[in-house]
């Protein structure tokens, strides 16, 4: 017999993605959806694939996933993004690694949809903790790019989630201008060192790794493109670095007729 499995998800206006979502882990014991407030039919979409869905103002990323992972009624948590959906062949490979668990949490590879194409299946997959024992794993608290961190051994599952993400290109800026903002506050707190060579040359450096190193030179223009924004991502995070620093030096006001 194997554990029993709760599925968290965290939502906010997600009604073009969550469909998909639930529809894919159906089989599991409970699904917990902490929504922020949605003003479209996430709530109702949630419901109707018997999701328990309770409504928590957005507290950060980290944060708002720790809450729902809280809310979870079994030891053993499968946590996915909104705009994530399993394929069917990974319910058998989750239900074994759930009949006897040998390590505190799994990792899943997750595929890329850009823009309008899947990432080249020959480009590099990332993977990230997402099947794990709750009573050993916490989000990291970071305020972007959050993670889950687990106290004990860590295996990978030969599972691919889909990540459907933004669906435009004006989508993904969007998010690269809210996320830099996120992440320069971050570290702006760390207080990182040599910002100059970093806002020069960093986003080079990220475009090269994101298109080359990657892969997604393989998936033609639009891997161009997203390793692109990719890099303007990076340029944006150290140039909003490097104005919160200037203005915390000079007591700057936001507008010369701000006083």
């Amino acid at each position: 017999m194997r554990e029993p499995l709760s599925v968290v998800v965290t939502t906010y206006n997600n009604e073009d993605t969550l469909d998909a979502c639930l529809a894919s882990v159906g089989w599991a014991d409970e699904i917990v959806v902490l929504d922020s407030g949605s003003t479209d039919a996430t709530a109702e979409i949630a419901r109707r694939h018997g999701a328990r869905v309770q409504v928590q103002s957005f507290a950060g990323y980290s944060t708002q996933k720790q809450a729902a992972i809280d809310l979870a009624r079994h030891r053993w948590v499968l946590l996915l993004d909104s705009d994530e959906a399993l394929p069917p062949g990974a319910v058998a490979t989750i239900q074994r690694a759930l009949e006897s668990p040998s390590c505190a949490g799994y990792q899943l590879w997750r595929r890329e949809w850009v823009f309008w194409r899947w990432q080249s299946p020959r480009a590099r997959l990332n993977h990230y903790v997402r099947l794990f024992d709750r009573e050993r794993a916490r989000m990291s608290g970071h305020s972007v790019h959050e993670s889950v961190h687990v106290d004990g051994p860590v295996a990978r599952l030969e599972v691919v989630l889909d990540h459907y993400g933004e669906p435009d290109i004006a989508g993904r800026v969007d998010k690269a201008n809210r996320y830099s903002s996120l992440q320069a506050k971050e570290d702006a707190r760390r207080q990182r060192a040599r910002l100059g060579w970093r806002l020069v040359a960093y986003p080079t450096i990220a475009f090269l790794r994101y298109y080359l190193l990657r892969g997604h030179w393989r998936a033609g223009w639009a891997g161009f493109i997203a390793a692109r924004v990719h890099a303007f991502y990076a340029f944006l995070k150290y140039a909003k670095l490097h104005e919160a620093r200037v203005r915390a030096a000079q007591g700057a006001p936001r507008h010369p007729r701000q006083r």
